[in-house]
């Protein structure tokens, strides 16, 4: 087996890997839910080399992430369900479907009306698709009706708090000013305050996670994603404190040989260059 620029030959490579006998343990044992996991973690290391500029690194992630595609097409191609073709024929229909302004007659949309085009397709596609359980014998979904309805449950809790308030705003369940979700963030701070004096630790966890919610509300009313901003200030102490290890190591030091007093001033001082150096 060689490697090779054409798709067909992944999906060679993954029916090989599952072929019962002559494939590879690890992967002849695996199912869907074992695998959905790699499938979350390896969009993440895609996102991560994105935000880090690695090209290269990126080829080989959005490879690591096709390969996951691959891997459940075969599984479902093995009980009968689908195969890989039937996924690209799925999403290339999808896309035509949804864009008749590129691909159709709708031409010289406004983005309004484009936006309009987008809703009422996707109402036609669900009723399709229901249509289409019926005739396969397919239990019919029960459909969620609330505003809130369709927020995966899987996305980052972040993520999804900033989604889930999205949705409600659109019926007006919101606040019309960030200073007053800032008003909201100082309150909720208080409750943990007072959670804290009381000792309850589900209070505290609690309270953490309004604290939570209200700062990913803050994030959505300045038109700033929470994850992303989470992300920066994570590589923002990842950064200072990596200058504090090596201000600590050209003494011949580690941390774990500083004080809480040292490495807080290290700290400052690290802070300070930062924002000398622009």
């Amino acid at each position: 087996m060689k490697p090779s620029r054409d798709i067909d030959r992944l999906i060679e490579i993954m029916a090989a890997l599952r072929t019962p006998g002559t494939g590879c343990p690890w992967d002849l044992e695996q199912d869907f839910a074992s695998i959905a996991p790699y499938t979350v973690e390896e969009a993440y290391e895609v996102a991560d080399a994105i935000a880090r500029g690695d090209r290269l690194d990126l080829k080989d992630e959005l490879g690591d992430l096709l390969l996951q595609v691959a891997f459940h097409a075969r599984m479902a191609e093995e009980e009968g369900s689908f195969a890989f073709p039937d996924v690209v024929e799925a999403i290339t229909s999808k896309l035509i479907r949804r864009h008749p302004h590129v691909f159709g007659e709708a031409r010289d949309l406004s983005p309004k009306e484009v936006k309009a085009l987008w809703h009422r397709i996707k109402a036609d596609e669900k009723a399709a698709k229901a249509a289409e359980r019926e005739t396969a014998g397919l239990p019919s979904k029960q459909e969620d009706q609330s505003v809130l309805a369709g927020v995966p449950q899987s996305l980052p809790a972040l993520t999804r708090a900033w989604k889930l308030q999205a949705r409600a705003s659109t019926v007006g369940f919101d606040w019309n000013d960030a200073r007053l979700v800032l008003d909201k963030v100082r309150e909720e701070t208080l409750e943990i305050e007072e959670a804290l004096a009381g000792g309850d630790k589900a209070a505290i966890r609690e309270e953490i996670g309004d604290l939570l919610f209200v700062v990913a509300n803050l994030a959505r009313h300045v038109d700033a994603d929470p994850e992303g901003c989470l992300a920066s200030a994570n590589a923002k102490f990842e950064r200072r404190f990596k200058g504090i290890e090596e201000a600590l190591a050209t003494e011949g030091r580690t941390a774990k040989e500083a004080s809480l007093d040292e490495m807080e001033a290290l700290w400052q001082a690290v802070k300070k260059a930062e924002k000398a150096g622009g």
